[in-house]
């Protein structure tokens, strides 16, 4: 039986691994830089161990959810450096197309499988086990680790060649992040117009108005609920990744360019970490109001 890693326990990564020890009924490895994370790793049967080498260099699948292209390629290149012919590494995380297609020739020639894997669904999803989970690289590597990666998503899908799950992934967050901008911008409108907000979301959820992004976000907005499920750091590193493909690509993105400099200036306004839905605020500053239900 392969030994399985897992690097990045964070909001997403640490209900994935759980979901990936109680579901695969395999030993799995793991570490994050927050010991509270590791705690609660083991104490869902997960075995934490104090740094990434025991991972690196002892695991066949290893399994990333981290933050930033920077650490995603340097924690490639440790794992090759490794010299473990054969292991297969399932990156997770939102990661730029071009560091994968850059990764991917020099793992290949160093015996070692990269495979895209960026997930969609939110904190609740990873919970839940029920992400959407989109894969590029060799399809026979895909074929190995589907049974892994669907102990964490209900519908995992071989999107093609390397950079693909990625480019994928791209396409899903700009959706999303125009979805929540549309979301943000007519709570705000509304509230201007003197409705109740809460109101306005009871009456038109189950519509055509009605969304993932809606349904789960309009609460989280009107509640002034903040707490990050999905922060706006990780959205924007995303939305910077499609603007820099759709560049080399040719082509504009002007709705996505335009939440990405929301987001950039949320930044500016030191809301970073905040839960994505906070692009709503860009929109009560522009109409000065606040989306609030008015029975509060």
């Amino acid at each position: 039986m392969k030994k399985i890693g897992f690097i990045g326990m964070g909001i997403m990564g640490l209900p994935m691994a759980v979901n990936l020890v109680k579901k695969s009924k395999q030993e799995v490895v793991g570490f994050d830089v927050v010991e509270e994370k590791k705690n609660i790793f083991k104490e869902n049967g997960g075995i934490p161990v104090d740094n990434t080498d025991e991972i690196t260099n002892a695991c066949d699948i290893i399994f990333l959810c981290l933050p930033t292209n920077d650490l995603v390629k340097s924690t490639i290149q440790k794992i090759i450096s490794s010299g473990r012919k054969g292991t297969i590494i399932v990156d997770l995380s939102s990661t730029a197309p071009n560091v994968i297609r850059e990764m991917y020739p020099v793992a290949e020639e160093a015996g070692i499988k990269l495979l895209d894997s960026p997930v969609s669904g939110g904190e609740v999803g990873a919970i839940e086990g029920t992400l959407a989970i989109m894969c590029g690289g060799d399809k026979e590597v895909f074929q190995e680790v589907q049974p892994l990666l669907h102990c964490m998503g209900a519908n995992v899908t071989y999107m093609g060649s390397t950079g693909c799950g990625s480019v994928a992934k791209l396409a899903n967050n700009m959706i999303v992040g125009c979805n929540l901008a549309s979301v943000g911008e007519a709570l705000a409108f509304a509230v201007k117009a003197g409705l109740d907000p809460q109101v306005l979301f009871d009456a038109i959820k189950d519509g055509f108005a009605g969304s993932a992004v809606f349904s789960t976000k309009a609460p989280k907005i009107i509640s002034r609920n903040y707490e990050a499920s999905a922060r706006v750091a990780v959205h924007q590193k995303d939305l910077k990744n499609a603007v820099l493909l759709a560049n080399e690509l040719g082509v504009e993105i002007p709705m996505s360019e335009m939440v990405l400099d929301y987001m950039n200036e949320l930044e500016a306004d030191g809301r970073i970490n905040e839960d994505h839905c906070a692009v709503a605020r860009i929109y009560e500053k522009r109409m000065g109001v606040e989306i609030k239900s008015s029975a509060e």
